[in-house]
Formats: structure tokens, C-alpha cells, sequence
């Protein structure tokens, strides 16, 4: 083969490499299944990751990747996407998450959800809960009770650290537990 083929076929292999990996950022839904699970899995503690469900969230439905039996689900969440962090969920999280994503006037959860974000994340606001833009926070591995807090009767922090305990969103009907540390 002539060494202007080979370069040719090099080049054509290496566009369409290039094609392949825009079309994958720009599409996150085209990584594998296993990819999306283990992200998801990151999320939890080991003992909960081995019997939670995996699903993943789209416009308007939701996919199952991984069937689970122990009342959590995680999602993978889209990587470097603010605000959209892997997470695990029990059931009473999941309806205090959905009303959010409805805009509910506030969480109907009937009993205190729990949350693991183990592997960290990033928010717009610390204060308020439907910012979509300025400057993101980043957000240490950490675990959440989504029930309603106040740091008046509770005497717990309001403003975002990195370490320790304190109230996002506190003031709102959204208001909840941030715990910096594993569980």
C-alpha cells in the first residue's frame, strides 16, 4: 500500500474518531450501560449501591439500567453538568425530587427522604433552590436528609461549607439537610 494511502485511511480514521467523541459529548446518553451504572453506583454507600436500582432520567421517562431491592435508586447524573451530580435516593427522597422538578408549592414527602451524593457534585445556589446560572459551587461527597429544616429552631448553619453540617435552601418550603461527611 502507497504511504499516501495509509496517511489518507489515517486520516479518515482519525475524523471520524474525532466525529464519534463530539457526538458523544454532546449526547451523553450514547455511553455504555456499565459506564452510567458504576457513576451511579459512586454515589452511595457500598452496602447500599449492591442492592440499589440503577435508572437513568430523560425528557419525561426514565430508563431502568439495573433492577435493585432495597428501596434506593441511583441515577448517574451527566458529568460535568451543573446541578446534575450522580445521586442515590430512597423512596421518600424521590417524591421530595420529583414535586421539585414539578414545582410544587412544597415537598409532599410524608416522612424524611434520604440522599447520597458520595462522589460530590456542583449547584448554582446555596439559598436559592430554581437558580439555573451564575457561579457554581462545588459540593464535597456528602448526604442529605430532604425534610423541612429551620436553622432558627434547629440552630444549625445556613450558608455552605465544606465540611460539617448546615441547611441549603433554608428559608424555603425546599429546605434540607446537608451532611459533609460519609455516612
Amino acid at each position: 500500500m502507497k504511504r499516501s494511502a495509509v496517511t489518507a485511511l489515517i486520516v479518515v480514521w482519525l475524523t471520524s474518531m474525532v466525529v464519534m467523541a463530539q457526538r458523544m459529548a454532546a449526547n451523553p446518553n450514547t455511553e455504555a450501560p456499565g459506564v452510567k451504572i458504576a457513576r451511579a453506583l459512586s454515589a452511595a454507600p457500598a452496602n447500599i449501591a449492591k442492592g440499589a436500582r440503577v435508572a437513568e432520567r430523560g425528557k419525561g421517562n426514565e430508563t431502568v439500567l439495573r433492577e435493585g431491592n432495597n428501596g434506593f435508586t441511583c441515577f448517574p447524573g451527566h458529568s460535568g453538568v451543573v446541578g446534575d451530580m450522580p445521586y442515590c435516593a430512597n423512596d421518600a427522597a424521590l417524591q421530595w425530587i420529583n414535586d421539585f422538578a414539578e414545582r410544587k408549592p412544597k415537598p409532599t414527602n410524608a416522612e424524611p427522604g434520604i440522599v447520597y451524593m458520595l462522589a460530590g457534585g456542583t449547584d448554582w445556589s446555596a439559598t436559592d433552590p430554581f437558580a439555573k446560572s451564575g457561579n457554581p459551587f462545588k459540593q464535597p461527597l456528602h448526604w442529605m436528609i430532604m425534610w423541612p429544616f429551620d436553622p432558627v429552631t434547629t440552630g444549625l448553619p445556613m450558608t455552605a461549607k465544606q465540611t460539617g453540617t448546615w441547611i441549603m435552601y433554608a428559608g424555603t418550603p425546599w429546605a434540607h439537610l446537608m451532611i459533609n461527611q460519609r455516612p
